[in-house]
């Protein structure tokens, strides 16, 4: 029976899980990571587990996905992954360690968060230096692997709702809208405000501009 498009999609997305597993590993993590361009925030890394068999219908690439759909993708996730965690680098170490290393750093707190330790890593176009694990840097890996993708979902959602919680106590900034990526609007109460403590000193324009305290 020939698969529909969906199918057809899904089965290509699964490429990579079904040679790793021919290669022998069986456990298989997801990493990728939201939040390395924004000109505040966090950045926040998702490491995730899938059963093996699992397709998920609509997945893609956190990007290429609307709010909606994203929301409702992420909900299945949690339910459906053998295991997940996340984790989170702030603002503050960004500007000390630079946001490559940041990454790196929320990457490998997201692994080690796990309960169940994996024996393959799958990362979105990085090279993750694990002591013990090994890990396949699979350049565009969101749009190529089920298992980055699912992860660049749990990032994507996880760090988009911290904002929503920033956005609470820094409401004139637009958090809740923009989540921190460098928009007119962010930019202009920049101009107006100055950075508030999550801004990321490091970056421009956001150094260059008085802070608010």
């Amino acid at each position: 029976m020939s698969r529909s498009p969906e199918e057809e999609r899904l089965h290509l997305l699964t490429q990579y899980e079904r040679e790793a597993t021919t290669s022998g590993f069986n456990c298989i993590a997801g990493i990728d990571e939201a939040g390395r361009g924004p000109l505040a925030g966090p950045v926040v890394a998702a490491a995730i587990i899938l059963p093996s068999a699992l397709l998920i219908p609509g997945i893609n690439d956190s990007k290429k996905l609307s709010p909606k759909l994203r929301k409702q993708l992420f909900e299945q996730l949690i339910r459906s992954a053998i295991d997940y965690a996340v984790g989170v680098v702030d603002a503050v170490e960004i500007d000390r360690i630079n946001i490559y290393q940041a990454t790196i750093i929320a990457m490998l707190s997201a692994v080690a968060k796990l309960k169940i330790v994996p024996d393959c890593l799958f990362v979105d176009g990085m090279a993750l230096p694990h002591p013990a694990i090994p890990s396949k840097k699979i350049i565009r890996g969101d749009q190529l692997s089920q298992t980055i993708a699912a992860a660049s979902i749990i990032a994507k959602e996880t760090r988009d709702a911290l904002m929503v919680e920033y956005h609470a106590q820094w409401p004139h900034y637009g958090f809740d809208r923009h989540k921190g990526y460098g928009t007119e609007m962010h930019l202009e109460a920049l101009e107006r405000l100055g950075p508030c403590p999550i801004h990321r000193m490091s970056f421009k324009p956001v150094g260059a501009i008085k802070s608010a305290g």
